[in-house]
């Protein structure tokens, strides 16, 4: 039988491994999204500059796919369906919008206040390891940062 610490401790740590699974999930998303749009792009200042989100992305993946094998877990390899279903829609959103920059900025800001939202979200409802904490704070402050830029790169479109 096992003493309430014990399942406390189990919560948590069933919790945290959640969390960063779905964050690990969205972070796939985001980079096939990016992807995505760099390909739809049409500057090359714009493409690059969507290049480089990715590469972002992939190492926010990178770094919560450690921390799950860290807790003796292991990490999802793709991401969502709801990801898949959304870059489907920006497909058909683009071909109607002609595929312009200023729809790829839109769409980009869109989803990265859904990201800012999500790890808020994450970090208001669950009390997580300092460690874990201190990396989705970390990836916070750059997609904040991203989101800002993409904002005034919609500006200049």
């Amino acid at each position: 039988m096992k003493t309430s610490l014990e399942e406390a401790k189990e919560q948590t740590h069933k919790d945290t491994v959640n969390v960063l699974q779905n964050i690990l999930e969205k972070n796939y998303d985001a980079e096939k999204g990016y992807s995505k749009a760099m390909q739809d792009a049409k500057t090359p200042a714009l493409k690059s500059f969507l290049k480089q989100q990715a590469v972002q992305r992939s190492g926010f993946a990178n770094a919560i796919d450690n921390e799950l094998r860290q807790l003796n877990e292991k990490p999802k390899e793709s991401g969502s369906i709801t990801g898949s279903l959304h870059r489907a829609w920006i497909d058909i959103k683009s071909s109607v919008a002609g595929n312009d920059d200023e729809a790829v900025l839109e769409e980009v800001i869109r989803g990265e206040k859904a990201s800012v939202e999500e790890y808020e979200d994450v970090m208001k409802k669950h009390t997580l390891a300092p460690q874990v904490n201190s990396i989705l704070q970390s990836q916070l402050r750059d997609i904040q940062s991203t989101l800002n830029r993409v904002k005034t790169l919609e500006d200049i479109a």
